[in-house]
């Protein structure tokens, strides 16, 4: 099968799984209000923020190793 075929094959498999969502969709759009709203993203906010604090001390580690290191050579 040519790569033209290959990729028509897919572009239409891809318009007809598609556009049964579209046609579905009216003009104000999909309701997630009921899933998001039982969701709590606090927890998952602060371990991220635990984290990027937790790699920026040690990136800044790092650096400080680094400049120590390139006054000693000096």
């Amino acid at each position: 099968m040519s790569i033209k075929k290959l990729f028509a094959a897919a572009t239409v498999t891809a318009t007809v799984v598609a556009a049964p969502g579209v046609f579905a969709a009216e003009g104000t759009g999909w309701d997630y209000s009921q899933m998001t709203s039982a969701v709590d993203f606090s927890t998952i906010t602060t371990g991220v923020l635990a984290v990027a604090g937790i790699l920026a001390g040690v990136y800044a580690g790092i650096k400080g190793a680094r400049i120590v290191l390139g006054f000693l050579r000096s």
